[in-house]
């Protein structure tokens, strides 16, 4: 069974990149921000990873992170934010409030299959 992996991003071209790099090993779904990303969660789907944009309207990746990581469920899921913003502030944000990792837009989907693969082995144990 392929584990599942939640885009959350309100640009189509990342979800497309994203979807078409990882379908082979994971149901991508795609959300267009972090609200319809938490309604998905908390109607009851489960995901192994997801990867979130910092910069989205109606609920920023800062907030997304705030909520995820008080959800009971789902507070242990692995999280990469992606973000076109290279200052030091931004990444420090989101690794407070608990993203596992940040990533600068444009990025590499090897490189970002390769962290996922990575904080994913390291929940294994």
């Amino acid at each position: 069974m392929k584990k599942t992996l939640l885009v959350v991003d309100d640009e189509p071209t990342i979800q497309l990149i994203l979807k078409r790099y990882f379908e082979d090993e994971y149901l991508v779904v795609p959300q267009p921000n972090g609200q319809a990303a938490m309604q998905w969660l908390d109607d009851g789907h489960e995901v192994d990873a997801i990867v979130a944009d910092y910069e989205m309207p109606v609920m920023n990746g800062p907030a997304f992170i705030k909520r995820l990581r008080t959800s009971v469920l789902h507070r242990h899921v692995p999280l990469i934010m992606l973000s076109g913003k290279e200052e030091s502030s931004s990444k420090i944000q989101c690794l407070r409030h608990g993203a596992d990792d940040y990533m600068v837009k444009p990025f590499n989907p090897e490189e970002l299959d390769l962290r996922l693969k990575n904080m994913m082995r390291k929940l294994s144990f």
